[in-house]
């Protein structure tokens, strides 16, 4: 028997399986295709996605392998009337170190996850397709296609839009699928020297349009989607190489025998659907398989490696005595998030397709404040107890997303950052004035290494061990609370987010928090 399986090796799935594999859970993750695949689709992480890369290990070699987001290059009628960079202006900060999403194919993305899965022990296994699912009070059973089973203490349905666990369990998927309003999508070569790579094209006319982004990593790569064609009586066509030709030559003007290889085809079709629930049991769905969004954005995929990053350290912590109800938090707090992503991706869609009738706009439209998941809280959780007191106006709150500040190691004067302290399998607590070491301490003994302590101190006043030191300030401007002369405890969550505010003069409080979390005796 494993702790958790989870069905599904998408971005998701993988994201969720390295989370727990690097907290010593056992893991199986199975997929029903019997290869890797190698379609370049989504495209690419936003900047809460980017944190959570680097939590895990992989932020380098993702942007390593990937580009920055290309300018968007806008044609009308064949010829380029205008060229828009939508991330021209920005830049990193000392509390979001990401300024922006990064593009990288869906394919190399989900091969850096593999090899970071498989440097901790796990392999995809691959043409398992699950097929049946019972469980009882203490496991849950998947059988396989082939025969076999699988049975674990919790399982996970990373599974796509059309989930076979979603549908073993019953789950209405509610919301609608716009059958009329498509586009056909695949990867394609374009002869070299014909388009600036450099560049996102994009012909938008009266009857259509065209789109292709480079693909990083590849010589003559692209992404192309386009409106599709139609049959005589308006019905959308299957995609196929000759029809891709055909669209390309109509709205760039440019030859058709300029593009070939296309493979990987698809039809996407506008679909907004919201499952009814997050969990049955002990089977929880993340990713499309709980969500399905307007394409506008790019937030489907960054949405499921958020619900992976905020269940991995949950499930791990339930199955180490943490109270059954810690798992509860997982549907309460992601699916108000995917309901507000669903209205938020059908906005900028419905603002997309009226920007591209006139000329020289383009997919910038669909860019929205929310886009780049910096700003997802949780102040509504259960886990998330509002401050009180002189701590009622300290930001962040609990629930809100902790910043990242660059800081020095109190010990040894080296500069580091916030992240890195909280990167890892524990929970981590900030001390800020003198009187927080008892409640830092009382934390350290109760849980040992399952939480990680640190006092930051300011400038002026020393370091040493278990000291960050806020040497520029950042920290501080970071992380205020007016009023707040006593001092404070700033519990950070395992998914980096705030759990707790208190004040420093109240440790049982921090404790209590943190029994919430982990149980009432280190795990």
């Amino acid at each position: 028997m494993t702790d958790v399986l989870i069905v599904g090796a998408g971005p998701t799935g993988l994201t969720l399986a390295c989370d727990l594999a690097r907290r010593g859970i056992g893991v199986r993750i199975v997929d029903r295709s019997a290869e890797h695949p190698r379609s370049s689709r989504a495209k690419g992480p936003n900047q809460r996605s980017l944190e959570v890369f680097a939590a895990l290990g992989i932020v380098d070699e993702v942007l390593a392998s990937g580009s920055t987001p290309p300018p968007m290059r806008k044609y009308r009628d064949g010829v380029a009337v205008a060229d828009t960079d939508p991330f021209a202006g920005a830049a990193p900060t000392p509390s979001a170190p990401y300024d922006r999403p990064w593009l990288i194919a869906q394919w190399r993305l989900e091969e850096i996850l593999r090899a970071r899965l498989a440097g901790l022990g796990v392999e995809v296994e691959r043409a398992a397709e699950v097929v049946a699912l019972t469980q009882d009070g203490d496991t849950v059973t998947a059988t396989l296609s082939g025969g076999g089973t699988v049975t674990a203490r919790y399982a996970v349905g990373c599974d796509g839009a059309h989930s076979p666990v979603r549908k073993l369990l019953g789950i209405p998927f509610t919301g609608t699928t716009a059958e009329q309003q498509a586009m056909v999508c695949g990867d394609v070569e374009i002869a070299g020297g014909t388009l600036d790579r450099a560049r996102w094209h994009q012909w938008f006319d009266a009857d259509g349009g065209v789109m292709l982004c480079p693909v990083p990593g590849t010589r003559a790569g692209w992404w192309f989607q386009a409106s599709p064609e139609r049959d005589r009586a308006g019905l959308p066509l299957a995609p196929t190489e000759e029809g891709f030709a055909r669209l390309f030559a109509r709205h760039t003007r440019l030859p058709a025998d300029r593009l070939s290889r296309a493979t990987l085809l698809s039809t996407y079709r506008v679909s907004v659907r919201l499952a009814e629930r997050f969990r049955s049991g002990r089977v929880f769905l993340a990713g499309d398989a709980a969500h399905v969004h307007p394409i506008a954005g790019g937030l489907g995929m960054n949405t499921g490696v958020q619900d992976a990053f905020n269940l991995g350290w949950k499930l791990a912590h339930a199955l180490r005595g943490a109270p059954a109800e810690l798992l509860d938090s997982y549907e309460e707090e992601r699916l108000p998030v995917a309901a507000r992503t669903l209205d938020l991706t059908s906005e900028r869609l419905t603002a997309v397709l009226a920007a591209i009738t006139r000329p020289g706009a383009g997919l910038e439209t669909a860019l929205a404040p929310g886009a780049d998941g910096l700003a997802t809280s949780y102040r509504w959780s259960t886990l998330a107890p509002a401050a009180s007191g002189p701590l009622a106006g300290a930001s962040p709150q609990a629930g809100d997303r902790a910043p990242d500040a660059p800081c020095l190691d109190g010990a040894t004067g080296t500069p580091t950052t916030l992240f890195r302290a909280f990167a890892g399998p524990h929970t981590t607590l900030l001390g800020f004035g003198p009187g927080a070491g008892a409640a830092l301490s009382a934390a350290e003994a109760a849980y040992g290494d399952a939480v990680a302590v640190h006092r930051i101190a300011p400038a002026d006043r020393g370091g040493g061990t278990g000291t960050l030191v806020d040497h520029a300030g950042h920290v501080a401007d970071a992380y205020t609370a007016p009023g707040a002369d006593g001092g404070r405890v700033v519990v950070v969550r395992p998914d980096h987010h705030i759990g707790l505010v208190a004040p420093a003069d109240r440790p049982e409080e921090v404790l209590a928090h943190l029994a919430r979390l982990h149980g009432n005796a280190a795990a």
